[in-house]
């Protein structure tokens, strides 16, 4: 199953919007974590400072999470590109169209994915 022009052109519409909506929200984040904590003092309670942190780590580990999905969705464009979007990066087999509905950005057949995973390639 080869992928038509109109399923490529679909693929990187979605991906750009997708690309579109996450550098938003990374920036979104970034701005948050940068910003100067508001009512620190005297005045906050220990445990509201904890949440705080723990808010702020978790918008953290978010952001490098979305960061890695960027990389993914840059790989993906540059594969349409290349014309070879669909097809898995480490075994060369075609990816799945259900798989690329799901998800996109994948550039590697599930049992690819797992391998890689696994540590066994």
């Amino acid at each position: 199953m080869t992928l038509k022009k109109s399923d490529i052109a679909r693929f990187k519409k979605r991906l750009e919007d997708q690309k579109a909506a996450i550098t938003q929200l990374v920036r979104e984040n970034a701005e948050e974590v940068k910003a100067p904590e508001e009512s620190k003092g005297y005045s906050q309670h220990q445990a509201d400072e904890g949440t705080d942190d723990f808010g702020r780590t978790i918008t953290l580990e978010v952001t490098s999470q979305e960061f890695n999905i960027l990389r993914q969705i840059d790989r993906a464009l540059e594969k349409i590109q290349e014309g070879t979007y669909g097809i898995c990066d480490l075994t060369g087999e075609e990816i799945p169209l259900a798989r690329l509905e799901a998800i996109p950005y994948a550039t590697m057949t599930v049992k690819a994915q797992e391998k890689l995973e696994k540590g066994l390639i």
